[in-house]
């Protein structure tokens, strides 16, 4: 009988929790405190703690996250914002959503991350923000993406969305840019029961403008001053983010341990690995692998599949090979890119993934080669 090895496990995220969190949803559901309450406000409060900035607003979703930033930084038709072209379409849904250019920018082949080295050549005078993409859990280096943003006077926003607790230079990702734009869905490292979201900066004005866009472009009721969105987070999934919180860095530690497993068990095979950067550099959201080609990729995830192994690609089309998104370079443009979608694939990587499982992963792994 096949074995299944999932890419998820949501029940195991509440484990030991339901003692605590189903209280309070109850309490919740009988106070109808739903939209904008304290439990909101109670995690916000104490995701800016953790992240160490002084605000958190909560939005309904990691893309309301991004597009309320880039509104809120005053981008819109007839501007450029720059965004490494190795990611997930919502890094570039965003720009294309307020009215922007996506410019994209190629990945390194050894940390997959946007390559700074071409970043200031893809700067223009229409240019207002760069987005930066803390990728598969691996930190960027936002050191240097915030000086060449400084020097060309704009803004950088960071998609922290599958690296929440990573460092750069020993400061959270996040934190030290104009803002840090969360996702808590369902797979994430810090996930909801839902979709959930959120935007972390240290500076008021920027905070504010967000309050307002979230709720209707409304400081109290039926006084509209901006053309907002209905974009909150919703206070049933802030309690249970709230009460996970307290276990992210147990969970990523434990995502660490497990890719150097990986990594010390699969070193005989002809594959390579993201880089992880210096100590806390990497919270392993995703596991990759990379092969010597296409054909093997392909060949190896049917293996992995076929052997009841929750292995996926991500992601298969770079973003300037997706149909919905305009102004697309051609072909080719992105070499580096282009080559990880056709040669990568990522393995389960769970808290609550088993000794077992991972050597089960792994000896399949190794009689796919032989």
């Amino acid at each position: 009988m096949l074995r299944r090895i999932p890419k998820y496990n949501y029940a195991a995220q509440f484990d030991g929790l339901s003692e605590s969190l189903m209280p309070a949803i109850e309490a919740l559901l009988s106070g109808g405190d739903y939209i904008l309450g304290e439990a909101v406000s109670d995690f916000e409060a104490g995701l800016a703690d953790y992240l160490g900035v002084e605000h958190c607003v909560g939005v309904n979703s990691g893309t309301d996250a991004l597009i309320l930033t880039l509104e809120a930084l005053g981008v819109g038709p007839g501007y450029e914002v720059v965004t490494v072209v190795n990611s997930f379409h919502a890094s570039a849904l965003a720009i294309a959503r307020v009215g922007a250019k996506p410019v994209f920018v190629d990945c390194r082949p050894e940390d997959f991350l946007m390559d700074l080295d071409q970043l200031e050549a893809a700067i223009s005078a229409r240019t207002r923000a760069v987005i930066l993409v803390h990728l598969f859990g691996r930190a960027a280096d936002v050191t240097r993406a915030a000086r060449i943003c400084a020097e060309a006077g704009i803004a950088l926003v960071e998609d922290c969305a599958q690296a929440i607790g990573a460092r750069w230079d020993g400061k959270r990702v996040g934190s030290v840019s104009a803002a840090g734009c969360w996702s808590f869905a369902p797979s994430k490292n810090l996930a909801a029961a839902g979709d959930a979201g959120a935007v972390s900066t240290s500076y008021r004005e920027i905070a504010e403008r967000l309050g307002l866009l979230r709720h209707f472009g409304q400081r109290v009721q039926n006084e509209h001053s901006v053309k907002g969105h209905n974009s909150r987070l919703d206070s049933i999934q802030a309690l249970v983010l709230r009460h996970k919180l307290g276990r992210l860095e147990a969970w990523n530690e434990r995502r660490v341990a497990l890719a150097g497993e990986y990594q010390e068990r699969l070193a005989g095979l002809p594959l390579g690995f993201q880089d992880p950067g210096g100590p806390g550099g990497h919270v392993y959201h995703l596991f990759q692998v990379r092969t010597e080609s296409s054909e093997v990729r392909d060949a190896l995830l049917s293996h992995l599949l076929g052997d009841g192994i929750d292995a996926v690609v991500r992601y298969p089309f770079p973003l300037h090979q997706q149909p919905a998104l305009p102004h697309r370079p051609a072909v080719g443009a992105f070499p580096v890119a282009e080559a990880l979608a056709r040669e990568t694939l990522a393995l389960p990587i769970r808290p609550d993934l088993a000794p077992s499982e991972l050597q089960y992963v792994c000896d399949s792994m190794a009689t796919f080669f032989k």
